[in-house]
């Protein structure tokens, strides 16, 4: 498995990195309705920053965004699991199957986090060009509006005097 396909199935909801059960079941040759039962079973395995169900609104714009097919009928609501709830699922799904995928997965995520870690970071340094860049600029704004008006054009002028006047 590529970690590219996963991380096409890596989305943001709710402030979190989270990947849809019906994808994790695919990944891991499961049916999603049984992936749903083993994580049921297991349910205090899954907190709320480990799992979630994802609300109507929620599946309607992932719908809109093309990420969910519209396409055939969900009966029930997806669950959507942060890094943590699939690193938890590779106990509750105890398959060699889940241990491969899970690994993988994880490789993804960490990934995804680097890119975004050096995203941010380059966003910083090119925030500290675009400050310094602005203060030179001023300054020379600053001199070029000096030399183009004087602040006193009626200024005496500086030299020797000429004698002869």
């Amino acid at each position: 498995m590529e970690l590219i396909a996963i991380q096409d199935k890596v989305f943001t909801l709710r402030g979190q990195k989270v990947m849809l059960d019906f994808d994790l079941a695919e990944m891991y040759e499961v049916e999603t309705r049984s992936l749903k039962q083993a994580v049921r079973r297991n349910i205090d395995r899954f907190p709320e920053d480990f799992m979630f169900e994802l609300t109507k609104t929620e599946l309607e714009n992932l719908r809109s965004q093309n990420v969910i097919s519209s396409w055939g009928g969900l009966r029930f609501l997806p669950f959507a699991f942060t890094e943590q709830g699939v690193a938890m699922l590779s106990s509750v799904l105890k398959s060699q199957k889940a241990l491969q995928v899970n690994i993988t997965i994880m490789r993804a995520f960490v990934m995804i986090r680097q890119y975004y870690s050096d995203s941010t970071e380059l966003k910083q340094r090119i925030q500290s060009l675009e400050n310094e860049m602005q203060v030179k600029f001023k300054d020379i704004y600053e001199a070029l509006n000096f030399l183009l008006n004087p602040p006193n054009p009626e200024r005496k002028a500086i030299g020797f005097k000429n004698s002869r006047e």
